[in-house]
């Protein structure tokens, strides 16, 4: 919601400069997002001129050359290029040194020859209309040369950009900012625009209105002004609603639209003489009922969809966009203006559905209230009159009339106490609800509060009232206290436990944390060389590629790598813990397990003088990562070779935890990885931390008292068994002595191997708790462990 400063000051005009009323409002609940400038600047260099002289330029047909009296008995030579310039017109000028809207600073010139000291100016010029083929020529009534433009037309305002909440619909107006500046700020409010309304109730024989669905439509109010006269809206009209973000069509559209900024409630101008049979009827469409609308376009409706159709046929979509069949045109002299309050879910539910969204829809998706549609036609009204010549015609027709009744809230002094954590005396509360138009009336424990029909949908409950209160008093003067809650204390469970384990490890290791979207398009299965995957599919979708629940972490990563290394990042070295979403046959609800995963490219570590060519991402990089990670929470996990479509062949292993498959490690496939612009080695590993038991109390063990025993074996193997097979032996044979196992060293040699075999060189540790291990012990698992070796795999130990 865009709002000029300029108009927001007719109503309310706090001692504040435009920062700081920007600062309160934020501070109460009204947030300010951006503070703009909008128009010309160095205003006074702008002002109010008239043309004594106009003649052709001697040098060019379709320029002429200017005297324009600017006051204080200056005249000065102006080049003009407009078509409709003349002698005796009082007109706006810009003086060299000013400041234009698109940040240019105007300069003397010469046109073809001729000296030119400023410029007479267009609308556009000013930033307060769009027209530009002609000079903007002002009403010279009372207007003497010389006189600060910004005097009679608002050429420059500051404008507060601001992001109103779901909840405050009321805020989508000026008034109702105005309202809020009040209550912050204690500045005077100014009267409702709506307080003057030139109609009245009463029968109104020109048109008839029926409404078929009540349950969608509570209120639908008309009037109608004949001897229309349209045309361009008078300055100060178009000025506001440019500045407000509105581009000015004509006077009758515009007043629609000034109104709805105004005062919050969206309305429309029906040309009388084109509704056909002077009838207009709320029903709801049926399935297929075509509606063409304003910006040109056909839309197909459904049978929850509202319409208002004239005695053929459609004629707008309600509360969204009017149609093209009773559109105001330089014809209309009879004008029927509608206010009226539609049911804001399914004002939601058609602009979502027909990818309609408009200044109307965001405003009545929120929930107007019926109140607020007579306040718009008593603005209109006024408007109409004043800006189009109209007359008026007596009589308002009113189907559904007001809300209901206000409600009574109690507002308890100990309430209040408790949950702000600091009393706020009574009679502050009230004056505070009294500026924002609650009435209050004292009761034996505190207040009891009846809201205003504007804040209806919003404040339902003491703890709104208290809020209210609370915001306007000041939410940085409330102490810092914890809830009060017996019996009950915070703790992580054993799986939030094990996530944050999980990450503290790999940061740990060197890796940055990302958070990626939970959404995910339909197409990364086939980036991922994966068959079609069921999935959870969004219906209120955001876009496309954020069309349904991931089922993987890898993509999301991959998104991330490819914009860090689009950006300039050498190496990546990332993770992301969090939920995918499985659908379940027959369930309503997916299956969340949690993940965890990890991408890495390029050097692993830092250039140095000592190594300038660090080692780079791959396999063994994220097998290390992985260790690092499985071995902080103290799982038994093995990985064993796997074929993944999206994995290098050969490059890909299972997971397994405590003998159940957990997970993938490998390097990503080249082609999936180019299909992120990923040209180099991406290591990769995704862990299912469902799949990992929780970790449970962590046992010490004395690891001092008594030595280790150390010693080298080399085993033969044939070249098809795999270095874990003969790990996994060892290890069962070894057991409960021994501890540790590594490989440092693999040895090929036909002649003294045999061909085809392959020597593996590994360093074995031995330790007891409860004693120093002999050398027989020792000798006696070596034999054990070559016994294995020679049964189970047709291997050897190799002599020294």
């Amino acid at each position: 919601m865009r709002v000029p400063l300029e108009w927001l000051q007719e109503y309310c005009r706090p001692p504040l400069d435009t920062q700081a009323l920007a600062t309160r409002l934020t501070m109460t609940g009204t947030k300010v997002e951006a503070i703009e400038h909008h128009g010309v600047g160095q205003l006074d260099k702008f002002v109010v001129g008239r043309v004594e002289s106009a003649e052709r330029h001697p040098n060019a047909d379709r320029l002429s050359v200017c005297v324009v009296d600017i006051g204080g008995g200056h005249r000065v030579q102006i080049v003009c290029g407009a078509p409709n310039v003349a002698a005796g017109q009082t007109v706006a000028v810009a003086r060299p040194g000013a400041n234009m809207p698109d940040g240019t600073q105007l300069g003397a010139a010469k046109l073809r020859g001729v000296e030119s000291e400023g410029m007479i100016l267009a609308e556009d010029e000013l930033a307060i209309g769009s027209d530009h083929e002609g000079i903007l020529v002002l009403d010279g009534d009372g207007l003497e040369p010389g006189t600060a433009l910004q005097e009679v037309l608002p050429i420059a305002t500051d404008v507060l950009d601001l992001e109103i909440t779901s909840n405050r619909p009321d805020c989508l107006a000026v008034y109702g900012v105005a309202r809020e500046a009040h209550a912050a700020t204690g500045a005077p409010l100014g009267a409702p625009p709506w307080a003057d309304d030139p109609g009245h109730a009463g029968d109104l024989n020109a048109v008839s209105i029926a409404v078929e669905c009540p349950e969608l439509c509570a209120r639908f109010t008309a009037r109608v002004f004949e001897d229309v006269k349209l045309g361009p809206s008078p300055p100060w009209l178009k000025a506001r609603l440019m500045a407000a973000g509105q581009r000015p069509i004509s006077n009758v559209v515009d007043v629609t639209n000034y109104v709805m900024l105004l005062t919050g409630q969206p309305l429309h101008a029906f040309d009388l003489d084109v509704v056909r049979g002077a009838a207009l009827t709320v029903r709801c469409a049926t399935a297929g009922e075509r509606v063409r609308t304003l910006d040109g376009q056909t839309h197909e409706l459904d049978d929850q969809m509202v319409l208002i159709a004239d005695a053929e046929g459609p004629t707008s979509i309600a509360g969204v966009m009017g149609g093209e069949s009773s559109e105001v045109s330089e014809a209309t002299t009879r004008v029927v203006m509608e206010a009226a309050t539609w049911d804001g879910p399914n004002i939601h539910r058609t602009s979502w559905k027909l990818g309609l969204q408009t200044a109307a829809s965001l405003r009545f998706e929120k929930q107007l209230q019926p109140e607020q549609a007579m306040e718009a036609q008593a603005v209109a009204a006024r408007l109409m009159i004043d800006v189009c010549g109209a007359r008026l015609l007596p009589g308002t027709i009113d189907v559904g009339g007001e809300g209901p009744a206000p409600v009574r809230i109690p507002l308890r002094d100990e309430r209040v106490t408790k949950l702000l954590g600091r009393p706020i005396p009574r009679s502050r509360c009230a004056e505070l609800l009294t500026s924002l138009e609650f009435t209050t009336n004292a009761s034996h424990d505190g207040l009891e509060v009846q809201p205003p029909a504007f804040r209806r949908g919003d404040v339902t409950r003491e703890v709104d009232v208290i809020e209210e209160v609370a915001r306007l008093d000041g939410l940085e003067k409330l102490p810092a206290t914890l809830p009060s809650r017996h019996g009950v204390y915070g703790r992580l469970t054993a799986r939030q436990r094990l996530r944050r384990r999980a990450a503290d490890a790999l940061a740990a290791q060197g890796l940055d944390e990302a958070m990626g979207w939970s959404f995910t398009s339909a197409e990364v299965d086939a980036r991922l060389r994966l068959a079609p995957q069921a999935a959870v599919e969004l219906e209120n979708r955001l876009s496309a590629d954020q069309s349904r629940l991931r089922t993987e972490l890898l993509s999301s990563l991959l998104e991330v790598a490819q914009h860090n290394r689009a950006r300039g990042a050498g190496a990546v070295r990332l993770f992301e813990a969090g939920a995918v979403y499985l659908p379940q046959p027959g369930v309503p609800l997916p299956d969340e397990p949690e993940h965890v995963a990890a991408v890495m490219i390029g050097a692993l570590r830092r250039a140095t003088w000592r190594e300038q060519t660090p080692p780079r991402a791959d396999f063994f990089a994220a097998k290390g990562v992985l260790t690092g990670l499985l071995d902080s929470i103290h799982v038994e996990w093995s990985v064993e070779p796997a074929q993944e479509p999206f994995l290098h062949p050969g490059k890909a292993a299972r997971i397994n935890v405590e003998g159940r498959p957990a997970g993938w490690l490998g390097e990503v496939h080249p082609e999936v990885a180019a299909q992120w612009d990923l040209d180099e080695p991406v290591a990769a590993f995704e862990l299912d931390l469902d799949a990992v038991p929780d970790p449970g109390t962590v046992v010490y063990e004395d690891v001092l008292t008594f030595p280790e025993v150390r010693e080298d074996l080399a085993v033969v193997v044939a070249e098809t068994v795999s270095a874990a097979d003969v790990i996994a032996v060892i290890w069962r044979t070894g057991s409960p002595l021994l501890r540790s196992i590594d490989i440092f060293d693999v040895y090929r040699n036909p002649e003294t191997l045999g061909e085809g075999n392959v020597s593996l060189a590994l360093r074995l540790s031995y330790r007891a708790g409860d004693r120093t291990l002999t050398d027989a012990e020792v000798a006696a698992k070596r034999s054990e462990i070559a016994d294995a070796l020679a049964h189970e795999l047709g291997g050897r130990i190799r002599a020294a």
